[in-house]
């Protein structure tokens, strides 16, 4: 168990309780009063250059089918993060095996036989959802939407803050035409870029690749030409924010359509438990101090 005790505790009812700003157990966080007022800080910017984007706030379902990811190629190009929502074999159910119970071993899972089929699996990101909400759509403009999620990813380490098991994203996401998609994200760079510069982050940018695009494809042709995904990095190596531009994958694989051509689609994506890391790391573990400074930072239109 590791705990990020920067600050002064908030106490609970009981003088004699207090939640640490972050506790993390095996890729698992606890998130204590003094880092959830930083959290809602954060969003209030977030939430704000949405607002003032135009983007419809909406929240979707926590679990995505199988189907509706593979039409996506995500078992395809992202096998190894999924995790599984599938039923668990009761008890009585034929050749199951007894279920852990009390006392349990720190190790105790449940094995193959004892888990049924997975229809469903918990979203690595966010944006899935907001595509397969507009499956065959015919659109005769822009759309904006920003929603935020409770992700998941199996990973082969889990590393404070820097890498969760479960973890929260907010994306701001925009569906139209070509054009439509790059201003998104030429509108939310120099937003971003304002925002570490007031908080002293020193965030860099780096050009990533983006799986879903066949190496040997039209589409990966065009990445080199113009990037595809480009991540904020903290100064120790974490990516805290990305832009994302699809270009029409989504709007092929979802047959979603602008002015009757296929929709082009771009987003901006926060890692929520990232920020909270970079700023421990920035302010010392003084949590207020980094709360004052998310909320002296002018929220501006895009």
């Amino acid at each position: 168990m590791s705990t990020l005790d920067g600050g002064t505790a908030t106490a609970l009812a009981s003088p004699a309780l207090t939640v640490p700003p972050v506790t993390v157990t095996d890729g698992l966080v606890t998130i204590g009063p003094d880092a959830v007022r930083l959290r809602s800080a954060l969003d209030d910017v977030f939430t704000g250059w949405a607002r003032t984007a135009g983007a419809q706030s909406v929240l979707y379902s926590p679990l995505t089918r199988v189907a509706d990811l593979a039409r996506f190629d995500y078992f395809v190009n992202f096998p190894h993060l999924a995790l599984a929502a599938t039923p668990v074999h009761t008890p009585d159910a034929d050749g199951a095996t007894p279920l852990p119970h009390h006392p349990a071993p720190d190790d105790a899972h449940l094995s193959g036989g004892q888990l049924g089929s997975a229809g469903y699996l918990l979203p690595s990101a966010a944006c899935y959802n907001a595509y397969l909400s507009l499956v065959g759509s015919r659109l005769d403009g822009p759309v904006k939407l920003t929603t935020i999620a409770q992700c998941f990813r199996r990973e082969t380490r889990y590393d404070g803050l820097r890498r969760l098991h479960g973890f929260t994203m907010r994306e701001i996401i925009t569906v139209g035409g070509p054009d439509d998609a790059k201003a998104h994200l030429a509108e939310f760079k120099p937003l971003i870029e304002a925002l570490s510069a007031h908080l002293g982050l020193g965030l860099r940018t780096e050009v990533a690749t983006d799986p879903f695009f066949d190496p040997n494809g039209s589409r990966a042709v065009m990445q080199k030409l113009f990037p595809v995904k480009e991540e904020f990095v903290t100064a120790d190596g974490v990516a805290i924010a990305s832009v994302n531009y699809h270009r029409n994958f989504f709007g092929d694989r979802a047959d979603l359509h602008v002015n009757g051509e296929p929709a082009h689609t771009s987003c901006v994506a926060f890692g929520v438990e990232r920020w909270l890391h970079a700023l421990n790391a920035r302010f010392s573990g003084d949590w207020a101090a980094a709360v004052e400074a998310v909320r002296a930072f002018p929220v501006t239109a895009p």
